[in-house]
């Protein structure tokens, strides 16, 4: 599969940082029936989302979910590994067995936790970003009326920027022109362009951009809604899901997040799904 990227678990860890130090030899917490792959921890991601998770110049996946879900596997004595995939193929993936656990932020509904078992674990919201210095003078989301929007396909993001533009029409205003993308990093790219006007996001992408100097985050802190883990295996979350909470006691979740400027979502990491 050429979109699979397998990293080691030693070079996982040693992105994760020194507040995660390399586990001795432990017997796994989950069995292998629950598993894709013998004593692995398979975990599909799209990196395209900076600082969350992304490739960096040497072609290693960085950011903290991809930390985030190498220490889970560590703590469960488990090797990860990452598969990259569009987020679109990543629900069906997870149904087939071909990964253990979504690990990109998966924004939680109400619909997903039917399909799936989810851990909330992280705030999050939408934002829009607009071209560099904000020509189009965008402040609102009535700003939006008529304009090019690019987003990802198939996500909260798409969904929740065209209940933005029903609500436009309603009120009398044009519709948005809503341009969907297999991945953020290549609808940022149609911005840069001049391809689109705007670029609907999450909080943390946009800020990045807005830091860098790019694309001011013009709106943001829309539709919060907490981002989640999701597992086909009950077990799986549930073993997950206690690993959480006794990163929360030490400490250690709360300091990864500080330093992405990432926020714990409430309410213990209860896992959330068909029974």
């Amino acid at each position: 599969m050429n979109r699979r990227i397998l990293l080691a678990a030693a070079a996982a860890t040693l992105a994760a940082g020194p507040a995660f130090a390399q586990a001795p030899a432990c017997t796994p917490a989950v069995p292998d029936s629950e598993l894709v792959k013998p004593r692995t921890l398979v975990m599909s991601t799209n990196p395209t989302l900076p600082p969350l998770q992304f490739v960096n110049a040497q072609g290693q996946l960085q950011g903290m979910r991809v930390e985030l879900g190498t220490e889970i596997a560590r703590r469960l004595c488990l090797t990860p590994e990452y598969v990259r995939i569009e987020f679109s193929a990543m629900i069906p993936g997870l149904a087939a067995r071909r990964w253990d656990m979504i690990n990109t932020g998966i924004f939680y509904t109400e619909e997903r936790a039917r399909m799936m078992h989810m851990i909330r674990y992280e705030n999050n919201a939408v934002a829009i970003s607009a071209a560099r210095g904000n020509p189009l003078n965008i402040r609102a989301q009535q700003d939006l009326a008529g304009r090019t929007v690019g987003v990802e396909i198939g996500g909260f993001e798409e969904r929740r920027l065209r209940e933005i533009s029903q609500t436009l029409q309603q009120a009398g205003g044009r519709p948005i022109n809503i341009r969907t993308f297999d991945n953020f990093a290549l609808a940022f790219q149609a911005l840069r362009a001049g391809q689109v006007e705007a670029v609907t996001s999450i909080d943390a992408v946009a800020a990045e951009f807005d830091q860098r100097g790019e694309f001011p985050r013009v709106l943001h802190g829309l539709f919060p809604t907490p981002a989640a883990l999701a597992f086909r295996s009950r077990p799986l979350a549930e073993a997950v899901s206690r690993v959480l909470v006794q990163m929360n006691q030490d400490g250690s979740l709360k300091a990864l997040f500080d330093r992405y400027g990432v926020s714990l979502a409430e309410g213990g990491f209860a896992v959330v799904g068909p029974q």
